[in-house]
C-alpha cells in the first residue's frame, strides 16, 4: 500500500512539473525607466494591458519602445480557455470613458501604430462590439496619423457585431485561430473552429468590397499538442478564407493551472511554416518561439503593404 501511493505521488508530482525552457527563449530586458512609463500613463488612464493580463513574454522588449497592446472590457473575461491567463468569471460595468482614455493613451505615447484587443463580453447584447467601434473613432479622431489594428472576439458567431466594428473601419482586423480543430474542445471550449473560420472569411468579404487596403489576420499558439502536419493544414484552412497575414509563437504555460507545454518547437520549425505559409500567398508570415498576435504588429503590417505593391 505504501508502495502504491509513493507511486502515485512520483506520478502526480510528474505530471506538474514543466518542461524546461530551452535557450531560444530568452527574453530580453528592456529600459526599466521607459517601462514604467508605460505602466504610469495606463494606471493613471484606468486602462488594462493583454501585455499584463497575458503575461507576454515580450513585455519588456515592447514596453522599452513605449508600446503596447490595450485591453477593452475591463480584465475578467466570460470565456474558459485552457491556456489564458487573463481572470475567468463576471465582468465589471464598461467604463463609457474607456475610448477616449485609450485614445489619450496613444497620442502620449506618440503611436504610429496601435493594437486593441479585449475580454470576450459574452454578458453583452453585443458582445461590447459597439464599444469596440467607438474606440477606434476615438483613437482616430485623436491621433488621425496612427494605424489601428483590432484583435477581436468572436462575438458568438454575430454578424452584425461584426459589422458595428468593420464600419469603424480598422486597418487591420485579426481574429486569432489559436489552435488546430482537433484540440478546440480542450484548449478553446467556449468557441468553434469553423465560427472562428466564417469571422475571418466575412471579415476578408468587407476588404474586399468596402475597405481594399484593411488587412485581415489570425494566429495560434504552437506546442499544445498538436503535429507540424496539422498546423500547415490549418494555414491553408486560413489561406481559403483569404486570410492575409498569420501569426505563429510558442505556447508558455502562465500558471499551473492552465494547460501544460507538449512541446518547446524550435526555430528551425517556425522557420519552415514562414516559408511554407509565404508560399502560399500570405501577405506576411511572423513565426518565432516569441511572436504574439501583437508582436512587430507595425511591421507585419507594413511587410504586407510591400508585398501588395
Amino acid at each position: 500500500m505504501i508502495e502504491e501511493t509513493v507511486l502515485i505521488q512520483n506520478f502526480v508530482k510528474k505530471k506538474r512539473e514543466r518542461l524546461p525552457k530551452p535557450d531560444w527563449l530568452k527574453i530580453k530586458l528592456g529600459d526599466p525607466k521607459n517601462q514604467n512609463a508605460v505602466l504610469e500613463l495606463i494606471d493613471g488612464l484606468n486602462l488594462h494591458t493583454v501585455c499584463q493580463e497575458a503575461k507576454c513574454p515580450n513585455i519588456f522588449e515592447c514596453w522599452t519602445d513605449k508600446t503596447a497592446t490595450f485591453m477593452l472590457g475591463g480584465d475578467t473575461c466570460t470565456r474558459h480557455c485552457g491556456f489564458c491567463a487573463v481572470n475567468k468569471g463576471k465582468p465589471m460595468d464598461l467604463d463609457p470613458m474607456e475610448p477616449t482614455h485609450v485614445g489619450e493613451a496613444v497620442m502620449h505615447l506618440d503611436l504610429a501604430h496601435a493594437v486593441i484587443t479585449s475580454v470576450n463580453r459574452d454578458d453583452l447584447p453585443d458582445g461590447g462590439s459597439m464599444h469596440w467601434a467607438e474606440t477606434i473613432i476615438k483613437v482616430r479622431e485623436m491621433n488621425p496619423s496612427c494605424k489601428v489594428e483590432v484583435l477581436i472576439p468572436d462575438f458568438n458567431g454575430d454578424e452584425a457585431a461584426l459589422n458595428n466594428v468593420l464600419r469603424a473601419r480598422p486597418d487591420v482586423l485579426n481574429h486569432n485561430t489559436e489552435t488546430i480543430a482537433r484540440l478546440y474542445r480542450r484548449v478553446r471550449p467556449d468557441a468553434k473552429y469553423m465560427q472562428t473560420l466564417e469571422l475571418l472569411e466575412r471579415s476578408a468579404h468587407w476588404r474586399d468590397t468596402q475597405q481594399p487596403l484593411m488587412k485581415t489576420k489570425s494566429g495560434i499558439m504552437a506546442g499544445l499538442g498538436e503535429t507540424f502536419e496539422e498546423v500547415v493544414e490549418l494555414m491553408k484552412d486560413l489561406r481559403s478564407v483569404s486570410c492575409d497575414i498569420m501569426t505563429i509563437g510558442q505556447y508558455l504555460q502562465p500558471y499551473e493551472k492552465r494547460l501544460p507545454v507538449e512541446r518547446y518547437v524550435t526555430p528551425e520549425e517556425f522557420a519552415e511554416w514562414k516559408a511554407i505559409g509565404m508560399a502560399m500567398g500570405f501577405k506576411h508570415v511572423e513565426s518565432s518561439p516569441l511572436t504574439r498576435s501583437s508582436y512587430h504588429a507595425r511591421q507585419q503590417t507594413e511587410s504586407g503593404e510591400k508585398a501588395v505593391a
